[in-house]
């Protein structure tokens, strides 16, 4: 019984670090800082480049 509770713990521990390393080599974590949210990626500098030139020109 108890060989199989350190198993689980064990199986757990290495499905937990496996998690850490698929998320830090992913390639959704790429764009942006390396916090990885994710949010970084979303700034759509076009838009505001457009926006800055439409407000100078006014």
């Amino acid at each position: 019984m108890e060989n199989v509770i350190i198993a689980c713990i064990f199986l757990g521990a290495v499905i937990y670090l496996g998690n850490i390393v698929r998320k830090n080599f992913s390639l959704k974590n790429k764009a942006g800082c390396s916090k990885g949210c994710g949010s970084c990626g979303a700034i759509d500098f076009d838009k505001i480049s457009a926006q800055i030139d439409a407000q100078n020109h006014a």
